[in-house]
């Protein structure tokens, strides 16, 4: 742009001149004057001009100043006049732009755009340079050009208007992009072209079932698939393999593009020896020890990428945060041959001068600063940060965590590591609403905030109620009671449940109760907990089924003058728990386990023990884990201990394991599965067993799921850390180790004999399968689950859909 106004100026001032050296070659200056102003102010027009009234001036003088006044920005056209004495320029002031529209732009988004125009100093309110437009216009096709639309076409059209203003439009053409007719590789011999276009993300054919596949052209994704070919073939040994040239060939309807590739793949090398050179830190057998290739082996370019990185991250871990680690490899092409001479650079060690922390505008920075392991003042370690960096994560207030190391300025062996965090909702007011095809609408509501008032302590208020419980429940936890991380918490809770209405066997359970718990740090993953409880429970309603007549043989005499029966218990839980998960509400990658013992102290009205272990592991797919594969499990087990009146303990029915519902079984209803209660009849002397269809629980459960975690389709890129979504396979089963199935088999079964069978087998089990959708919302988290049983048994209940919803306080 700034040529082409040069060239015109000096065209200008050549012919001023000219005129003015057929009068006088030089005069002096007696005026100074400047028409054609309109929105340019007399003032600023003449600080352009470096000529003063009483200057002589020649031609060269006059050159200039026309140079100057074009330089300004603000004139299309500049002449220059002698009146006399007198200097008159005549000028031709630039429109201004008063407004842009766009149309027909569908690839390039309008923001885009005027985010371009704004680089090309093309506003409104500011002068327009026309001969910019043109330069705009290519630059905009090229895009498409770039993306295959080849015949797309971008005009701007100026459209003037009054006060020396233009409206400035921008009509698109975009057409269709042009399709891959055919891509053709030349030269390959030891793989087919088949198999080197199946790693190309362009492709010349797609078959009809696949929806997502796309034959449209564009040249970065060509980059990208050369770029891939290249590391196929190093990975493989060809470490001559090159790509000669390539070849985009448009059809004569600019609609189907071919494509050659030519390649020379040469032979392939083994390794012949591996050697470390340079500073290796008095660590060479550690440094030796992670170099996992070997004299023989086949050259990859992948092991030697991977050997690099290793030895990087090793070196970081002490403090030699900028480590080079450079690969030569020596190429013998006599015997195919390559010596791999890795030098070593740890350069300077690096210390931590600050840890900073950004983006919680909630959450305080003690609460940050507690996790982390990375110490200020120390040298600085790769391994530290990330470990900080999980930890954060896997608090559950934050829907990301990153972390970068910043140079200080001036100095060589200073660095801050800064913390970014994006804090999600971690308080919440929780609505449950399920529907199932029998179950029809049940509704529960509770308060918790998981990081209360910022402090990370955990503190609820919850109180809700549905068709078969009313329940009460304050607690609270500090996970640093202590400096180290012993944690401390307290809950105290009532509940009211009537188990008919939760399609269990009928009787109602009114339970009040007091626990404080202890959390102890083993190491950076394991933790170790005890908690104290006091509990009572008041049952009464009980309809004396067949499987709880042990049970009510042993406490029958203990029963108040309602009927109903008061236990007093004295318990302690001991737990353990792993967690290595990369993020505390969506993980991807890493696992956690957790197992738990909970047994009444000797001397308490009732004496039992329950276990569980619970796990859940997931393993990324894709590098972004974007993909990922989860599977989870849970077993319980509990009994009795000890006697009473000469009568063995065994585990209390109202503590029996229950399968169904979302956080088990989906596709089943809650507690639906497992034994059913019997019923035994006498006629004439003869006992008959009559089955139902109310669940009684058992005293052992296995459950499991494996889910595949996938991008939600249509969702835009800014959702993609809000939203999971996950297809699944359910599966689980509920005994009860003390059922008789000798004793009840025996008898006459003479209704619902279909719900019979041996409850003392863990074969009954129940799968299903479905999909769900997890979102993290401004409302709080909510939960969408469709599922299908597909292994049931008579008398099972089904629960198609259900949903959960948070809203966030």
């Amino acid at each position: 742009m700034f040529k082409k106004q040069l060239v015109v100026g000096l065209l200008l001032a050549c012919i001023s001149g000219t005129t003015l050296a057929a009068g006088n070659s030089a005069f002096t200056v007696a005026d100074i004057r400047i028409e054609g102003l309109q929105r340019v102010s007399l003032g600023a027009a003449l600080l352009q001009i470096p000529l003063r009234i009483g200057d002589e001036v020649d031609s060269s003088q006059v050159s200039d100043s026309i140079k100057r006044l074009y330089r300004s920005g603000n004139f299309e056209d500049v002449q220059v006049f002698r009146d006399g004495d007198a200097l008159v320029f005549k000028v031709l002031e630039r429109p201004t732009v008063s407004n842009i529209e766009y149309s027909g732009n569908k690839d390039i988004k309008t923001e885009q755009l005027e985010e371009s125009l704004r680089s090309s100093g093309i506003k409104i309110g500011e002068p327009l340079d026309k001969t910019n437009l043109r330069n705009i216009e290519k630059s905009l096709e090229d895009f498409y050009y770039s993306v295959g639309k080849y015949s797309a076409r971008v005009k701007a059209i100026v459209t003037p208007l009054p006060r020396n203003r233009v409206d400035l439009k921008f009509n698109f053409q975009e057409g269709l992009s042009a399709e891959i007719e055919q891509i053709n590789i030349i030269g390959n011999q030891k793989f087919s072209s088949g198999e080197l276009i199946k790693r190309m993300t362009l492709t010349d054919s797609a078959p009809w079932w696949n929806v997502l596949a796309d034959q449209k052209y564009q040249k970065q994704k060509l980059a990208g698939d050369l770029e891939t070919i290249n590391s196929f073939y190093y990975d493989r040994g060809y470490i001559r393999f090159k790509v000669d040239s390539t070849q985009v060939a448009l059809t004569p309807d600019k609609k189907g593009i071919y494509i050659t590739i030519n390649v020379d793949e040469g032979e392939i090398y083994t390794v012949e020896k591996v050697e470390l050179a340079g500073n290796l830190l008095d660590k060479s057998a550690e440094l030796n020890g992670l170099v996992s290739i070997n004299q023989g082996d086949t050259y990859s370019g992948a092991e030697v990428t991977k050997t690099e990185e290793l030895l990087s991250k090793f070196l970081g871990r002490y403090g030699y945060a900028y480590p080079q680690v450079n690969v030569f490899p020596v190429i013998n092409d006599e015997d195919k041959t390559v010596v791999l001479n890795i030098n070593i650079d740890p350069g300077n060690r690096v210390y931590v001068r600050r840890i900073n922390v950004s983006g919680n505008t909630i959450t305080k920075d003690e609460v940050l600063r507690r996790e982390m392991r990375q110490m200020e003042g120390t040298w600085l370690s790769s391994r530290l940060v990330e470990q900080s960096r999980a930890r954060l994560s896997r608090l559950g207030f934050f829907e990301t965590v990153d972390v970068e190391t910043v140079k200080i300025p001036g100095s060589d062996d200073q660095v801050d590591v800064n913390f970014t965090v994006k804090e999600q909702p971690s308080g919440s007011f929780n609505a449950g609403v399920g529907f199932g095809t029998e179950s029809g609408l049940s509704l529960s509501a509770g308060v918790q905030q998981d990081n209360f008032l910022g402090t990370g302590n955990r503190a609820g208020i919850n109180v809700s109620t549905n068709k078969y419980s009313k329940n009460f429940d304050v607690n609270f936890t500090d996970p640093y009671f202590t400096k180290d991380g012993v944690s401390f918490g307290g809950r105290f809770y009532y509940t009211d449940f009537e188990a008919s209405k939760a399609d269990i066997v009928d009787y109602n359970n009114e339970t009040i109760g007091l626990r404080g718990t202890l959390g102890f740090p083993v190491n950076e993953y394991n933790r170790l907990s005890v908690s104290l409880g006091l509990e009572q429970n008041k049952i009464s309603q009980l309809n004396a089924y067949a499987q709880i007549q042990q049970f009510w043989d042993i406490y029958a005499p203990h029963r108040n003058d309602d009927g109903s029966l008061t236990f007093g218990s004295l318990d302690t839980t001991l737990g353990w728990s792993r967690n290595t998960l990369n993020n505390g509400s969506m993980p991807t990658a890493g696992s956690s386990q957790k197992f738990d013992t909970k047994i009444t102290i000797p001397g308490s009205d009732i004496q039992y023990f329950k276990m569980s272990f619970d796990t859940r592991h997931f393993f990324p797919i894709t590098t972004n884990h974007d993909w990922a594969f989860a599977v989870r499990g849970k077993v319980g087990y509990g009994n009795g201990y000890g006697q009473l009146e000469g009568n063995d303990q065994i585990l209390p029915f109202f503590e029996n394991f229950y399968a169904g519902g979302y956080s088990t079984l989906r596709g089943f209803r809650s507690n639906t599965v497992g034994p059913r209660a019997l019923y035994l009849v006498d006629n004439n002397g003869s006992s008959y067993v009559t089955a139902s269809d109310d669940s009684v629980g058992g005293n052992a459960l296995a459950v499991g799921s494996a889910e595949l975690i996938f991008p939600t389709p249509f969702l835009d890129e800014a959702y993609i850390r809000q939203v999971r979504t996950t297809a699944f396979i359910d599966f689980g089963t509920v005994w009860d180790t003390e059922f008789d199935y000798e004793r009840y088999s025996q008898m006459q079964c003479i209704r619902y004999c279909d719900r019979f069978g041996d409850y003392s087998s863990p074969d009954r089990i129940r799968a299903s399968v479905g999909v769900s959708i997890q979102w993290f919302s401004p409302m709080g988290p909510l939960v969408f689950s469709f599922a299908k049983p597909i292994k049931s048994y008579e008398g099972d209940r089904s629960e198609a859909f259900s949903f959960n919803i948070g809203q966030t306080f």
